[in-house]
């Protein structure tokens, strides 16, 4: 196996031709069969530009969703769209306008299994598909039918193995469940959030992550962040509950944060996905750069059990930018396998 293999959190820009650039919830360009024609074009485009950049585990981009969270609730039934409210989402962090649940929690059939496949048969490289995670997902959500916070996370992470088994019947190698909401929402996180997690990822036999982060480089997040200190200490209560879990991945953020290098001391025995690219910042980094942090993440992690990729998504990113930084995420792999083997 490839020392320091490479991979990204799960999202890219979209193409011009595909959507409006630089936002996080952006409006398509086309519309019908030609905007589903257009969405797998994008994503056998952005499998294309991982590999050139020298990235192993490649993703889709989420090139089909316009955004992480909404691109999975679309196809679930019992959530009345056109019923929003303005709701506090991510412990009040901003506010957001929700849809609201209004019935039992269904699957109206597939959601990701065109751009699955078209992926699969683009690259011979290993595939990562994303997935909103439970916590996250009814931290996004109006609810008006369960009457149970928890009771309802559990109904969404149902859905989600049912659609993660599928994908991996697909040939999907990884399946990453994103959960922002992990470093939020502690005590949850502890109490019922890894159990719900687990739930997602049942019965799955390819490899398992959890994406866990503070969040693309958006000014809301970036404003939080200025409030957290100089050390971001969050994870120092998930860290061992998640070390416990049978997922196998946890994917977390390391160039320029704050968050402590020493707490993935705390994640013994789990492969670390760190991030070594800044999603929050368009400067470019060296490869020396992204082996310097690999190099510091060695002291506490096997190296054998290190990944290389990047801190959050890149959705809201210009193309250019998210391209160099592609580039250098390779390079500095490659230099890092040539200092540390």
């Amino acid at each position: 196996m490839t020392l320091f293999p490479t991979t990204i959190a799960g999202s890219l820009p979209k193409p011009a031709w595909l959507a409006e650039q630089n936002k996080l919830w952006p409006a398509w360009k086309q519309s019908g069969e030609a905007l589903a024609k257009a969405k797998l074009d994008a994503t056998a485009a952005v499998i294309k530009l991982q590999e050139d950049a020298g990235i192993d585990i490649v993703t889709d981009g989420e090139m089909s969703r316009q955004h992480f969270v909404h691109g999975f609730l679309e196809y679930v039934s019992g959530i009345d769209f056109a019923r929003k409210i303005e709701m506090g989402i991510r412990g009040d962090r901003y506010k957001a306008m929700v849809p609201t649940v209004t019935g039992a929690l269904t699957l109206k059939g597939r959601v990701h299994e065109a751009e699955a496949k078209r992926a699969r048969a683009a690259t011979k490289h290993k595939i990562k598909f994303t997935l909103p995670g439970p916590m996250t997902i009814i931290d996004t959500i109006a609810d008006a039918y369960y009457g149970d916070r928890v009771k309802m996370a559990f109904a969404v992470a149902k859905l989600l193995n049912q659609e993660a088994r599928a994908l991996q019947a697909d040939g999907i190698d990884m399946i990453q469940i994103d959960e922002p909401a992990f470093n939020v929402y502690m005590d949850e996180v502890r109490d019922w959030g890894v159990e719900a997690l687990e739930t997602a990822i049942d019965g799955l036999t390819c490899e398992t992550a959890v994406h866990i982060c503070y969040g693309y480089g958006i000014k809301a997040n970036n404003d939080w962040k200025t409030t957290l200190g100089g050390e971001w200490r969050q994870y120092e209560t998930t860290f061992p509950v998640l070390a416990k879990s049978k997922v196998g991945h946890v994917v977390i953020e390391a160039r320029n944060s704050h968050v402590p290098m020493e707490l993935l001391s705390l994640l013994k025995g789990k492969t670390i996905q760190i991030g070594v690219i800044d999603v929050a910042t368009d400067e470019i980094e060296s490869p020396e750069d992204v082996a310097g942090v690999i190099e510091a993440a060695m002291k506490f992690v096997p190296k054998d059990k290190i990944v290389a990729s990047t801190n959050c998504g890149m959705a809201p990113m210009r193309e250019d930018i998210a391209a160099a930084k592609l580039k250098a995420l390779g390079a500095g792999a490659a230099l890092a396998r040539r200092k540390f083997a």
